[in-house]
């Protein structure tokens, strides 16, 4: 099988190929960070199989997906990953879509790859053609988030704030073009971001988890976090066991203990 897999995620990217490369029946196994990079690689060559995050920036995994019914080439199988609730889930097998739950298992994978592998080419097409209205009904677009910011009410996506930092009594959301300080609790605006993959390293610091590239541990027990564009957080010991919900899988590591 020649497999992609899309996903805006470094670590979940990285997760994935592992698992799948582990597979005698893989041929080719390539990666992809949002919709435009996977269709300039289904432009250079066909995959059997794509495993397709379905919250991708500017295009969504649903609306991606889509698009591949006008291409001319064989339409590959198709193995959603999602971090959406149990319903949306019940619904994926209920309609006999294939999926993999964020986080996800190997053996999880192995299973919906197992199932890929099996479908013919007239049976990728079809389910592709009756089911999208379908799953495209059950899935939104993530939700944007009101804040209050200088006596005005601003609408933002939660997928653009790259960090959120406690500054006395407010927090500065810093997004990836501007920022915004608002009169917020850190322990209220962790919560109410929690959904949205966002996890807390410090109880100063809140990282949207898509946009870490590396964790380096330190001989003090602590960790240091790296974002996109290089900047760093010091992970606390209070919060280290807070990583493990930053990337579906580990390798090569026993995880976080606290203490």
């Amino acid at each position: 099988m020649r497999v992609l897999i899309v996903d805006d995620e470094p670590l979940a990217r990285v997760a994935l190929q592992k698992v799948v490369r582990e597979r005698d029946d893989i041929e080719e196994c390539n990666l992809a960070g949002d919709a435009v990079e996977a269709l300039a690689r289904l432009q250079e060559s066909d995959f059997d199989v794509l495993l397709l995050d379905i919250c991708l920036p500017e295009l969504s995994g649903i609306e991606f997906a889509e698009s591949l019914k006008k291409r001319e080439a064989p339409l590959p199988s198709i193995i959603f990953v999602t971090a959406h609730e149990q319903y949306a889930v019940a619904a994926f097998e209920k309609h006999a879509v294939d999926y993999v739950l964020k986080p996800f298992s190997e053996k999880r994978i192995h299973e919906a790859l197992d199932k890929a592998a099996h479908r013919t080419q007239s049976d990728r097409a079809a389910r592709m053609l009756d089911l999208l209205p379908q799953i495209e009904g059950l899935l939104t677009k993530p939700s944007r988030i009101a804040i209050k910011a200088k006596g005005r009410i601003l609408f933002i996506d939660p997928a653009d704030v790259v960090t959120v930092e406690a500054q006395g009594n407010y927090v500065l959301l810093q997004r990836k073009s501007g920022s915004d300080l608002l009169r917020e609790s850190m322990s209220t605006i962790a919560e109410k971001l929690r959904p949205y993959g966002f996890v807390r390293i410090h109880r100063s610091v809140l990282i949207n988890a898509s946009f870490v590239e590396e964790i380096e541990p330190w001989a003090t027990g602590e960790y240091v976090l790296r974002i996109r564009g290089g900047k760093e957080f010091t992970v606390s010991r209070t919060y280290k066991k807070n990583l493990h919900s930053i990337a579906p899988l580990w390798f090569g590591t026993d995880g976080f203990r606290a203490g």
